[in-house]
């Protein structure tokens, strides 16, 4: 392939969609979340909680606190892709999510609220 075909074949990917965590590796919680966009939305994550702006108050603090040393950003599941062009993600995305939470809870993690 040339320079112009990978581009163009990068262009046409959807990116890849999923469920993601922001750990707390000192009190052990974990933020989750999905996102159609896994790398976008993480980056955007972290980039909140740099600037002191994330929207969850109780996950901002222990950012203020513990360092941005002591978090984790990590994906834990991703869907596959679909063949259909006008495939929404968003239930998938949903059902996905609250099977991790389910799964984490159930091994004992503390998520926050």
């Amino acid at each position: 392939m040339n320079r112009k075909d990978i581009i163009r074949k990068y262009k046409e990917s959807p990116p890849p969609a999923g469920v993601y965590r922001v750990r707390n590796n000192v009190n052990g919680k974990s933020f989750l979340g999905s996102a159609p966009n896994l790398s976008g939305k993480l980056n955007s994550q972290r980039f909140q909680l740099e600037l002191g702006s994330h929207r969850h108050r109780e996950l901002q603090k222990d950012w203020n606190e513990f360092g941005a040393t002591a978090f984790t950003f990590e994906i834990l599941d991703q869907l596959e892709p679909s063949d259909e062009p006008d495939y929404n993600p968003a239930e998938d995305l949903r059902v996905l999510l609250d099977m991790w939470k389910d799964k984490l809870k159930s091994a004992g993690e503390i998520l926050y609220h």
